[in-house]
């Protein structure tokens, strides 16, 4: 029985006697056990929380990437139309100066065919005012020889009844003639 109680006293001993950290069996079980649990909440929340947001941000990046890349390509568009509305702007002046020009030439030369018909028209009714003048004159010609002949033969019928003698009537055909001029009797 001795040997029963100094064994039971070497564990009870045992048992009381400090130990480093205080590790026992029982607590490294504990340790490992509660490391392994943690280590699989770890993988389980990992899998199903820490992925999709690391996608939903991955997703967000790529697209504030994307919109940066756009805003960067429509500024450089931006870009090249300020500089060919400028290089426009500046060509606007010459096309201007151009087109002036090219409304002038036209201007002038609508003038000149407009002066050019113009004088047609004018020598055309020159003509015409000759040609009626022409003709007028000849009327009047005619006009004069119808009277001379009228004139003729009322004389001649003054002749007939007188009855005078050439010499007379020498005389009044000479007067006669004079009245009329001559150049009535060359046109």
């Amino acid at each position: 029985m001795n040997a029963i109680m100094s064994m039971n006293l070497i564990l009870a001993s045992a048992e009381m006697e400090p130990r480093l950290f205080n590790l026992d069996f029982q607590l490294l079980h504990d340790a490992v056990l509660s490391i392994i649990a943690v280590v699989t909440l770890f993988l389980i929340a990992s899998h199903f929380l820490f992925n999709p947001v690391r996608n939903m941000l991955q997703a967000r990046q790529d697209k504030i990437k994307g919109e940066l890349d756009n805003a960067a390509k429509d500024m450089a568009d931006a870009r090249e139309l300020k500089a060919e509305y400028e290089a426009k702007l500046r060509d606007i002046d010459k096309e201007a100066e151009s087109i002036l020009s090219e409304a002038r030439k036209k201007a002038l030369a609508n003038e000149n065919k407009i002066v050019a018909q113009a004088k047609e028209e004018a020598a055309r009714i020159v003509e015409r005012a000759n040609a009626e003048a022409e003709l007028e004159k000849k009327k009047a010609a005619d006009e004069v020889k119808r009277e001379m002949v009228v004139l003729a033969s009322l004389m001649a019928g003054k002749v007939v009844n007188a009855a005078i003698d050439t010499t007379v009537q020498d005389s009044l055909i000479d007067e006669t003639l004079n009245e009329m001029g001559d150049s009535t009797w060359l046109s």
